[in-house]
């Protein structure tokens, strides 16, 4: 039933948008029907050019966000235990955190230059920051009740770490996970749009060009990939991690 209902909403938008350039209340140029964004995602598939880049992005997104996020949950897990860590690596992850990705674009471009190496600092300087805040906040919310219990059955240091409030914290550490991974998505398409290499064209890269080529179906194509891709990954991964944390845990909520 929940498919349907959405299955038919969307439907239903794309109708009305398809009524309105007909009718000419939208210009075709500046926004194309849902039929001319239609045959050129079948255009650009049939000629590998959509697939091509969507495996490129894929690719720059995992190795960036990988290392992001090996990076950010030690540091949020430090940042939770010492005080020190949270007085200064704390607040250095919050004021990075608020700084738009697009912002370290200029940056990597001129310490290294068009290269991937470039497009990988961007997405793990856009990713690491949010994992290591949320781990930090997920950390912080251990019910304190665990960790009475755990010390006084003789639980002490690491072990008390490691057993006991990094396994309770492990669905909020997936929720950041999955946060910082929106947000490596997010400098990964800013990294592509501002810098442009030789060794593979990504999505981010298409939505570059059907800009200067004015090629509108192109644009709105492509962001319906980078959409479509977003919500796939979404929805096959970290949904079903996080919902099975948080039933195991006892941690869900609901509102229904």
């Amino acid at each position: 039933m929940r498919i349907l209902n959405a299955s038919l909403f969307f439907l239903l938008l794309l109708l009305i948008w398809q009524f309105l350039v007909w009718a000419e209340i939208w210009s075709s140029v500046l926004i194309p029907s849902p039929l001319q964004v239609g045959r050129y995602l079948i255009s650009a598939i049939e000629d590998g050019t959509l697939l091509s880049a969507s495996y490129v992005t894929i690719k720059r997104l995992v190795q960036g966000y990988a290392v992001g996020m090996l990076v950010g949950v030690p540091l949020g897990l430090l940042n939770a235990r010492f005080q020190l860590f949270e007085d200064t690596i704390g607040v250095l992850a919050l004021g990075l955190q608020t700084l738009p990705s697009v912002c370290w674009a200029p940056l990597a471009i001129l310490w290294f230059g068009q290269t991937e190496k470039a497009m990988f600092f961007i997405v793990v300087m856009g990713s690491i920051w949010s994992i290591a805040l949320a781990t930090d906040s997920g950390v912080r919310n251990v019910s304190p009740v665990y960790i009475r219990a755990a010390r006084t059955l003789g639980s002490r240091g690491f072990h008390t770490w490691f057993q006991v409030i990094v396994p309770a914290a492990l669905p909020f550490i997936i929720s950041g996970m999955k946060q910082g991974w929106a947000f490596a998505w997010r400098s990964l398409m800013a990294a592509e749009i501002y810098i442009t290499i030789l060794t593979g064209f990504g999505l981010g890269n298409l939505l570059h060009y059907g800009r200067e080529l004015h090629a509108m179906d192109a644009v709105i194509g492509v962001m319906f990939v980078i959409i479509a891709v977003g919500l796939l990954v979404d929805k096959v991964v970290f949904s079903p991690l996080e919902h099975f944390m948080h039933e195991k845990w006892g941690t869900q909520r609901s509102i229904r």
